[in-house]
């Protein structure tokens, strides 16, 4: 089956008993075992399993080309399932332009626990500089939060193959319409379901798919059942019902985000722009060559510095100014401000998700605000 096909039919399960041609909601905690105390379906505890979960972990490896999938209760909680999968004292190579959500968990959550080096990833002599005996893992993300910074998926898992290393491909804002790390040879692939598989902004989630069911994804799902960072079956069924419209919802964003990003690289205040789709970008050549499309996320520079960035923000009337991306809704942030003290940002980038409204309100309502 062809994506389109795959999101709409791999997750769904007509109702047995009523024929209702949408799954119901299974709400239930616990199922019946039989007078020997023997399971009678495939379910016994919903923190280990549930039928909608079951439904959401197939369309998921089925989208992304995979044998199996893990879904969580956050992107977040996802990207832990696998750091905790690792022995201790592994060492992971993780990029220098990351989600800060994951970066923060990596630096405090197992600190003591794992051993970690931030890469440019464009540098493939500073990768193999950094490996080392305890190496484990090598953690990709592309395009990367916020700086849109494109990875070579191809050239990172040759690097890794030569020294029998994993690679973890972050691959939400590509997600697997537009970019298929598995078919590159990638060993795992995580995602924000928050984001475009959910697409609403409506329902929070993460997932983690594996090429092959090795020791390590049998580690992941027992992880998974054990802290029982699980999504709830309504959250199940509201993601399911997202990625059915994830290839038509998919094309939209990107052509938006396209011709958005053309105007802000023409603009006088705006001194530049983060996208791998235009041809001025530093990534364009190997997104063009990995990826069917470029996605909807932008990043931008304000030339007037910090504040002016912020005024725009808080200006914008289609944007709304918020945390997150993914939804038909646009959205603007200033990225500095919501990472902290810490932060590598600059001050003045703006990161906008760009959404399904029409596209010459949003031009508009950016040439308005920007000026």
């Amino acid at each position: 089956m062809k994506l389109e096909t795959i999101a709409i039919h791999a997750g769904n399960t007509v109702d047995a008993a009523t024929g209702a041609v949408i799954q119901p909601i299974t709400l239930s905690t616990t199922f019946k075992r039989d007078e020997n105390g023997a399971p009678v379906s495939n379910y016994i505890y919903t923190r280990a399993s549930n039928p909608n979960r079951s439904s959401l972990e197939q369309v998921l490896s089925k989208l992304e080309g995979g044998a199996d999938a893990c879904s969580f209760s956050s992107g977040n909680a996802a990207g832990g399932a696998f750091f905790q999968a690792l022995e201790p004292g592994s060492h992971i190579i993780a990029p220098d332009d990351m989600y800060h959500g994951l970066r923060a968990q990596l630096n405090e959550v197992f600190n003591g626990i794992l051993e970690v080096d931030f890469v440019d990833m464009s540098d493939q002599k500073s990768i193999e500089g950094h490996i080392r005996k305890e190496t484990k893992a090598i953690w990709i993300e592309t395009p990367s939060n916020p700086l849109l910074k494109v990875t070579d998926i191809l050239a990172i898992v040759s690097i890794a193959k030569r020294h029998n290393i994993l690679v973890c491909c972050d691959n939400t804002f590509a997600t697997p319409i537009f970019q298929r790390p598995i078919e590159m040879g990638v060993d795992l692939v995580m995602h924000s379901t928050t984001k475009y598989f959910g697409g609403h902004s409506d329902v929070l989630g993460g997932a983690l798919i594996t090429k092959d069911k090795t020791k390590l994804w049998e580690r992941i799902r027992r992880n998974q059942e054990l802290s029982g960072a699980v999504p709830s079956p309504f959250d199940c069924y509201l993601t399911v019902r997202g990625i059915k419209t994830l290839p038509y919802r998919m094309r939209g964003h990107a052509e938006n985000a396209m011709k958005i990003a053309e105007f802000l690289e023409n603009h006088p205040r705006v001194e530049r722009v983060y996208y791998p789709g235009l041809k001025s970008n530093e990534g364009h050549t190997i997104a063009a060559a990995q990826m069917s499309s470029f996605g909807a996320v932008i990043s931008f520079i304000v030339r007037s510095g910090a504040e002016e960035a912020q005024r725009i923000a808080g200006s914008l009337k289609l944007f709304s100014q918020a945390t997150s991306l993914g939804g038909v809704e646009s959205l603007v942030e200033r990225r500095a401000a919501v990472e902290g003290p810490n932060t590598k940002t600059p001050q003045n980038l703006l990161r906008i998700s760009v959404g399904l409204e029409n596209q010459a309100d949003l031009i508009e309502d950016l040439q308005l605000t920007i000026n």
